[in-house]
């Protein structure tokens, strides 16, 4: 059976559940609640895992917070044997309008903690990430203080629907391969 980890960025805490740089844990959530499973606390991460269609996918939510994601990442890829090409890390963006997609399959960390932990760690930038646009309109050197802030009302009234782009996005991901989902869901 093939098995994929997918890994949603963001910081454990309840002062931090509602920010904008915890949308990989949100869509984490919200993946793991249309499939009926739960998270358990489990080493560097909280873990649930399903099939879907003959495939094994393991969910985490780093636990180590945000600047050192790598180590739960390196740690769930080999503990579950699963190759860097299955491996798709869901992270908020500043460079992409609000609600925005953009899968890529490998890059740079463009500025974000955890893809750079993560970087660090594997010493790879050849993994697949999900870029999930959470926009920009902040004052110039506010940017820690705009992604750690909670989403806008009409962000937040747009944000179900762009989560649910996502899930469809990662499930994508899983079936037909990232080709096929770059060219389905990038820019919408």
């Amino acid at each position: 059976m093939k098995k994929y980890l997918i890994v949603g960025l963001g910081n454990i805490g309840a002062e931090y559940s509602e920010t904008r740089h915890n949308i990989g844990f949100k869509i984490l959530d919200a993946l793991a609640g249309a499939s009926n499973i739960f998270f358990a606390s489990d080493r560097y991460a909280d873990h649930a895992s399903y099939s879907l269609k003959g495939r094994q996918i393991h969910l985490i939510k780093p636990t180590t917070y945000m600047n050192l994601s790598g180590k739960a990442v390196n740690y769930w890829l080999q503990q579950e044997k699963i190759p860097l090409n299955n491996l798709l890390v869901v992270v908020d963006e500043i460079a992409l309008p609000f609600g925005a997609l953009r899968i890529k399959t490998k890059g740079s960390d463009g500025g974000h903690n955890g893809l750079k932990n993560i970087n660090q760690i594997l010493g790879r930038q050849d993994y697949a990430r999900l870029r999930f646009g959470v926009g920009n309109d902040y004052p110039r050197g506010k940017q820690v203080e705009y992604v750690l802030g909670e989403w806008d009302p009409e962000q937040k009234e747009g944000l179900k629907s762009r989560i649910q782009l996502s899930i469809e996005a990662i499930e994508s991901f899983v079936l037909a391969g990232p080709q096929l989902t770059m060219t389905q869901f990038n820019g919408k």
